[in-house]
């Protein structure tokens, strides 16, 4: 049964597209003027967004781990990462409430965890930078976003989804490493409609974050993702194998469990005499 309050989909399609880009940040981007930059590839892989809430490590010695307590009561299991830290420790005042930003993951079903990677706060940054080529400026709006608190942008591949129980599956790729590895995609889990038909698709989503959960408020369907093949190089076609047998069976070989026996009807054969 479906989460109460989750927000269903506004589905749209666009024509197809071909291949799939990783994200590529946009050089001339100024994020001070916004936490989230604009997407570059039609098929851009990310997952980040905002949460407004009071961070509180679990421990004082190890303050890269700890919760944001948010306005609504949810706790919300979040790591520190990079050079956050030390903007925390010489700009915030943590017992106040600030909004991250953050990269959402799922752990344990539905449960929201956050690595932290900034803060949105252009008034208090402006405070510590008075000084240097526009660096101080604060933007219009001030350290409020029109998305709001809660918004996250997720896009990557529709690998599950069942609208009737309000169940989505995302899998979103991670650029290659400085040493040419490849990190694992994740998957996020998202609550949210979208029919079976747009499955294996490219997706854009904008979501707003309902207690631990991530809710639907906006999909875009960019068009298919084209698949890898199969173990062993080749994926397998439709109807291949067996005649009349079921899409993707393949018939056994003689000699293995359920492979057919050789007829013993028909003409004999004779074999020549040495």
């Amino acid at each position: 049964m479906a989460a109460p309050g989750y927000i269903g989909a506004a589905v749209c399609s666009v024509p197809a597209l071909v291949g799939v880009h990783h994200a590529t940040p946009a050089r001339s981007y100024d994020m001070r003027q916004h936490p989230i930059s604009p997407v570059t590839e039609p098929t851009q892989y990310r997952a980040i967004g905002v949460v407004r809430g009071r961070y509180v490590p679990t421990e004082a010695e190890q303050p890269t781990r700890g919760a944001i307590h948010t306005e609504d009561g949810t706790e919300i299991e979040a790591v520190v990462l990079g050079r956050l830290l030390t903007l925390m420790r010489r700009h915030l005042d943590l017992s106040e409430p600030h909004l991250w930003v953050v990269y959402p993951r799922t752990r344990d079903g539905e449960q929201l965890h956050l690595q932290m990677v900034g803060v949105w706060e252009p008034s208090t940054l402006a405070a510590a930078n008075p000084d240097g080529d526009g660096e101080g400026e604060v933007p219009a709006a001030g350290d409020v976003l029109p998305e709001g608190d809660g918004y996250f942008s997720v896009r990557g591949e529709l690998i599950f989804t069942r609208p009737e129980t309000g169940d989505l599956v995302v899998k979103v790729r991670q650029q290659p490493r400085a040493d040419g590895s490849r990190p694992v995609p994740f998957k996020l889990q998202v609550r949210g409609e979208i029919p079976l038909e747009h499955l294996r698709h490219f997706v854009a989503l904008d979501l707003r974050r309902q207690g631990q959960s991530l809710g639907l408020e906006r999909c875009e369907v960019i068009g298919p993702v084209a698949q890898r093949g199969t173990r062993g190089g080749k994926a397998r076609r439709s109807g291949e194998g067996r005649p009349g047998g079921a899409p993707g069976s393949v018939r056994p070989r003689s000699g293995e469990a359920g492979a057919p026996r050789p007829s013993s009807h028909g003409k004999a054969v004779n074999r020549p005499s040495r």
